[in-house]
């Protein structure tokens, strides 16, 4: 079961073009600049704007729009996350979520208690909303959403009207809830640290169209990638946690391929990480390096090579062993030369500095 999405949307002098398919679970993540398409793409799929005759919309084998025929948003069983929350001023927490229960009309379906936990909002249920931080009211008006039992959540830029001290406080809540909700989740965002640390599936546009799509780690690691045209080019990777308490305040990971890495020491963190590389913080070796201050070094083989930029500097794309994750490399043209870089060529990466997306 998948969301299978192709619409054409006119409005004014924009056209919305999209196309794309997105699992039927976790969080796909709709990335690109501003004015790019990504809000009227969410109104789209949630019946607030109007597609263009051809148009389709199939949320896990149910048609909400085919053939000329279009569910009403209040059969679409869709809930919205605006960037500002729309809650009952005159109604306290309790009563706010008590609403989205009202909207779901089915005794039972959702348990109140387990979503109140999985957001934290248990603390200020006698609260009313003006009294809340900008991050707590975000929270509540996301557990009243999914106390609507929607079968698809569409989050249109939920921390973009955030301080970086609301933000920090949210995007635990959102960790939680992108790794336990069984439902799939829309994320619309312009912020690649949110994507990369919330998503799964990568769904990237520009100008009205999709320019890519697939799984985050392919779309994020490629040299052809919209997201690799920037300076601050990054890629991201998948460690598992092997030594918590590893040595010097550091904790030990593992890589798929068995290759262990360092990283500041990690608290109240298990199973598997995510650690965002830039590729600035990447250089080639042809050999494993001995006696060198940098201790994360893997094995890799090189996918590909990109064109110069303007300041002599190329993109690497390379590929590890066994889980297949692309790392990125900004190296010089001329360090490529001497080197004598060619796809399908084994070398070892040194990463020199990682962060972790916790």
């Amino acid at each position: 079961m998948s969301i299978e999405v192709s619409v054409r949307v006119q409005k004014d002098d924009f056209v919305l073009e999209a196309a794309f398919s997105a699992p039927s679970s976790g969080v796909t993540a709709v990335f690109g600049r501003s004015g790019c398409g990504k809000s009227t793409l969410l109104r789209t799929l949630a019946g607030l704007e109007a597609a263009q005759p051809g148009s389709h919309i199939v949320v896990n084998g149910e048609p909400w729009l085919q053939e000329g025929n279009s569910i009403p948003t209040h059969r679409r069983q869709v809930a919205y996350v605006f960037q500002e929350p729309t809650l009952f001023t005159h109604m306290n927490v309790r009563r706010n979520l008590e609403y989205g229960l009202k909207r779901n009309g089915r005794e039972g379906a959702v348990r109140f208690d387990e979503i109140v936990s999985l957001l934290g909002v248990e603390g200020f249920l006698a609260r009313r909303p003006g009294t809340l931080s900008g991050g707590e009211r975000q929270r509540v008006a996301i557990a009243r959403a999914l106390l609507s039992a929607p079968q698809l959540l569409l989050m249109d830029e939920p921390l973009a009207a955030l301080d970086m001290h609301s933000k920090r406080d949210i995007l635990p809540f959102l960790d939680r809830l992108c790794a336990e909700s069984r439902i799939p989740v829309l994320y619309v965002s312009h912020s690649p640290e949110e994507v990369v640390r919330l998503a799964e599936h990568l769904v990237v546009m520009e100008q009205g169209r999709v320019l890519e799509e697939g799984p985050l780690q392919q779309v994020m690691g490629r040299i052809d990638s919209p997201l690799a045209r920037a300076d601050d080019a990054f890629s991201v990777l998948t460690c598992a946690i092997a030594e918590p308490a590893g040595p010097c305040g550091l904790s030990v990971l593992r890589t798929a391929a068995g290759e262990s890495m360092y990283v500041p020491r990690l608290k109240d963190i298990h199973g598997n990480i995510r650690l965002k590389v830039d590729a600035r913080d990447v250089s080639i070796c042809l050999e494993r390096p001995v006696g060198s201050s940098i201790l994360n070094v893997l094995a890799a083989e090189i996918v590909s090579l990109s064109e110069a930029d303007a300041k002599g500097q190329i993109l690497v794309q390379l590929r590890l062993p066994v889980s297949g994750e692309n790392l990125l490399a900004r190296i010089s043209e001329y360090s490529a030369q001497q080197l004598s870089l060619l796809p399908r060529r084994k070398i070892f990466a040194q990463i020199k500095a990682i962060a972790l997306l916790t």
